[in-house]
């Protein structure tokens, strides 16, 4: 089965902003719910961002007001900004369905490094 495919991270200094792009193999319009999690080294995978096939979107505390998640159904991708970036936002950034949970398998990730 092929998996989702994630690309635009990068290192960048603390403020800085980046782009998040995730393609996947699949009708994304099939799925209630997408998501963006991420994996620190040290930490288990977190959810921090999703959106719903209606666009209503959901953040975690620590990005709120910083990320903003959008989807292009036509496309089957989604995508995350990240701005205001600090460091503790360093990890590998993947995205999957949440609702339902875990439909493709899961991408390589994008690192996105965030330090002066």
């Amino acid at each position: 089965q092929v998996s989702l495919v994630e690309s635009g991270g990068g290192a960048v200094q603390p403020g800085g902003s980046l782009r998040l792009s995730c393609v996947a193999p699949g009708s994304i319009s099939r799925m209630y719910q997408m998501g963006w999690y991420r994996l620190a080294p040290g930490k288990e995978r977190e959810l921090v961002a999703s959106i719903r096939v209606d666009g209503a979107t959901e953040y975690t505390d620590s990005v709120k007001g910083r990320f903003t998640a959008t989807r292009d159904s036509a496309k089957n991708t989604i995508y995350l900004q990240l701005d205001s970036l600090k460091p503790e936002d360093t990890a590998i950034y993947y995205c999957n369905s949440v609702r339902p949970p875990n439909t493709w398998p899961w991408g390589q990730g994008t690192q996105v490094t965030v330090s002066s």
